[in-house]
Formats: C-alpha cells, sequence, structure tokens
C-alpha cells in the first residue's frame, strides 16, 4: 500500500475541483475506512479495492 501523496505523483489518483481524491482507473471517489489503534486512515476506491494510506 503506498501513500496518497505517491498515488497522487504516480497518476493512480487525481483531485477534482473540489479536492476530493478519485482513483484514475474507474473514476470512483475514494472512501475512507478508520482504524482507531493506527495513525491516519486508508483510502480505499470502492469499485477496485485500490488501497492508499493517507497520514495526517
Amino acid at each position: 500500500m503506498q501513500s496518497v501523496r505517491k498515488g497522487l505523483r504516480a497518476g493512480d489518483l487525481e483531485k477534482d475541483t473540489y479536492e476530493r481524491l478519485r482513483c484514475t482507473a474507474c473514476g470512483e471517489e475514494l472512501k475512507t475506512e478508520n482504524d482507531p489503534d493506527a495513525i491516519g486512515s486508508v483510502r480505499v476506491c470502492p469499485e477496485c479495492g485500490g488501497e492508499w494510506k493517507q497520514v495526517g
């Protein structure tokens, strides 16, 4: 699992005009999964299942 920042640089993710993250493979907006025991959160694409770690 790579970070959101690396995903944006690699072209796997993109931001729309409202700064929402979208998966470039399927065009779906990413959902957030929060684990209370971990630092940060995981952004998940509901269509293809891709995961990216978001810290901060």
